[in-house]
């Protein structure tokens, strides 16, 4: 029976284990398990990815939203404006920080934030905007700087799904006034285990924000302020220090393999979400909309292919956030595809054979037929 998972990090760790083990090996026999040479060699080394000046480990993407605002001033009483269809981790660092998440909807074909919308949110409370760089593809960054900067509001990319993607041959991250990502194992750059990081241009943003990961303090037994426990650890740090110097071959074959989904799905019943033409996507996931989609989930999972969805629930619409009041039909774009995306099986390791059988699968599911799948992947 077939059986291709929804992303393969056992094909991933088996590729680079001769590199990873003795890393975790050294980190170990070191006994230097928080800060240390590795987590600075990282932080140099993803800054540099990155096209930035400054990167800081923190201790997941969550918190790197979180420690950005905080470092920024932002808190109490102030409103911040991101999209719905996101992970809670975005609103989660909104409210964690004291202020209030105002969401705006997307545009259907790249489900990002709709720049058009921004403005009207705004109120004399508002201090920032967060697009989010969703399925790896960056968010109209032109646009939304433009809207910033004449409102003299701060912009946090939220990259957590973006490491290594371009708007108009600048890196995801690069663009605004600081950056979010998160190493969540199953991304494209993943550590084993939770693990996060800021980057930014503004060394003292920077440093405020190393300030307040570790306890507020840079003097040991020294505190000056409340801050939180939130660091990279040595070990991850290792980990991803390997795995950065493959990324860009992965996010390579990653493309191959959005390009075979594209051309197989050409003129059938399902729409693969669009790719806008200044941005270059790295492909975190595949996402289509189709109009059953919880009978083509069903009948992929008893074919052996496994598949998400991202996300089922918008924000507004989670038990969490029903203390803002959002009525239902607020955001309808938003409201539409999360009752349709499904997210198919993307990662480096997929053979031609593997993604042949997900879009065969797919079409004949769909009612779209047998379909004219050609090579263009990576074996």
């Amino acid at each position: 029976m077939t059986n291709i998972p929804l992303v393969g990090l056992i094909d991933q760790y088996q590729q680079i284990k001769s590199e990873v083990d003795p890393a975790i090996a050294s980190v170990i026999n070191s006994c230097q398990f928080v800060g240390g040479a590795e987590v600075l060699s990282f932080e140099q080394e993803f800054a540099d990815y990155c096209e930035v000046g400054w990167c800081v480990g923190v201790g997941n993407g969550t918190d790197a939203v979180y420690l950005a605002l905080r470092a920024l001033g932002i808190g109490s009483g102030d409103e911040v404006i991101t999209v719905s269809h996101t992970f809670i981790a975005t609103a989660e660092g909104i409210t964690q920080a004291g202020a209030k998440p105002v969401f705006i909807d997307i545009k259907e074909d790249t489900m990002l934030m709709d720049p058009a919308l921004i403005e009207g949110a705004i109120t004399p409370k508002t201090k920032a905007i967060i697009p989010v760089h969703l399925y790896g593809q960056t968010c109209e960054m032109d646009a939304i700087l433009e809207i910033a900067q004449r409102h003299e509001l701060k912009v946090i990319e939220d990259a957590a799904q973006a490491h290594g993607a371009r708007w108009k041959g600048k890196r995801a991250g690069s663009m605004g006034d600081v950056a979010s990502f998160s190493f969540y194992p199953g991304k494209n750059l993943g550590a084993y285990g939770d693990a996060g990081c800021i980057v930014s241009n503004d060394r003292e943003l920077v440093e405020r924000v190393k300030l307040i990961a570790n306890h507020g303090s840079a003097t040991k037994y020294t505190h000056e302020m409340e801050g939180v426990n939130s660091r990279l650890d040595a070990l991850q740090a290792a980990i991803l220090r390997i795995k950065l110097r493959h990324l860009d071959s992965w996010n390579t074959k990653r493309r191959s393999h959005a390009a075979f989904y594209m051309d197989a799905f050409r003129g059938s019943h399902v729409i693969p979400v669009k790719v806008h033409e200044d941005a270059e996507a790295v492909w975190h996931l595949f996402v289509i909309r189709t109009a059953d989609r919880d009978t083509l989930q069903e009948k992929l999972r008893d074919a052996g292919i496994a598949t998400g969805i991202h996300y089922p629930l918008p924000l507004h619409q989670q038990p969490a956030y029903q203390y803002l009041q959002i009525p239902f039909g607020s955001l309808p774009i938003t409201e539409k595809i999360a009752r349709e995306i499904v997210s198919l099986p993307m990662y480096p390791e997929l053979t031609v054979a593997n993604l042949q059988s997900v879009a065969q699968a797919v079409a004949e599911i769909t009612g779209s037929g047998s379909l004219k799948i050609g090579g263009g992947a990576s074996q």
